[in-house]
């Protein structure tokens, strides 16, 4: 079993605590609020009130002996930068920092930092794509320029199969999967018909997708 340390308790970084636990991980939270650490102590595995930026103290914390340290700690980037600094420093194998902007997230990067999110930006551009294209019910970014998507089928193309669809040549983008109610197929044949209702999941560029969105 994997095991997570996430520095920064605030609304993102309590969020990701709370459901690593609740997905059977051993999670350390850590917060300099003791408020925040009460809030979550009954959920996670440890909650303790300390400071990230100094390094004897995470020592004695044992984050070295962490997998996965998740630094939250919001508009504070002073101490997000110490605190990426250490637990590098203390050896943790993947460090994943929250950034406000994109210039902060390249300055985590320089630091060491292996994944970058973005929260706010992110959700901003899922409640855009949403109010935009009623279709569209979930997004993955993977880049700046390729994203998965979950696409309601769009009416027109119901009733077709998949060979006479076309939908790679057609739209740009390949299918990984298509939810049926409850159900999933992972392994969708070319033969398969869309029906009304159905859900598609697709990976593609994002030029692609709109060319989807607009179908």
């Amino acid at each position: 079993m994997k095991q997570f340390v996430v520095i920064g308790l605030g609304r993102f970084g309590a969020s990701v605590a709370c459901t690593l636990a609740r997905r059977g991980c051993d999670v350390l939270a850590i917060d300099t609020d003791d408020e925040r650490v009460h809030a979550v102590t009954n959920e996670v595995t440890h909650a303790v009130v300390a400071d990230a930026t100094d390094e004897e103290a995470m020592k004695t914390l044992g984050i070295r002996n962490f997998d996965v340290a998740i630094i939250s700690i919001g508009a504070d980037v002073h101490s997000s930068i110490l605190a990426t600094l250490v637990v590098k420093e203390l050896g943790v194998k993947y460090v994943v920092v929250k950034a406000q902007s994109e210039l902060h997230g390249k300055v985590f990067v320089k630091l060491g930092a292996d994944k970058i999110v973005y929260p706010e930006r992110d959700m901003g551009v899922r409640v855009a794509n949403s109010l935009v294209s009623s279709n569209v019910l979930e997004l993955i970014e993977l880049s700046p320029d390729y994203t998965i998507a979950e696409v309601l089928v769009p009416k027109k193309l119901c009733g077709h199969s998949l060979i006479e669809l076309q939908f790679r040549t057609k739209f740009g983008m390949n299918i990984i999967a298509i939810k049926k109610g409850d159900s999933i197929d992972v392994t969708p044949q070319a033969t398969d018909i869309l029906k009304e209702g159905d859900i598609l999941i697709v990976i593609g560029d994002n030029d692609s997708l709109e060319r989807l969105r607009k179908y």
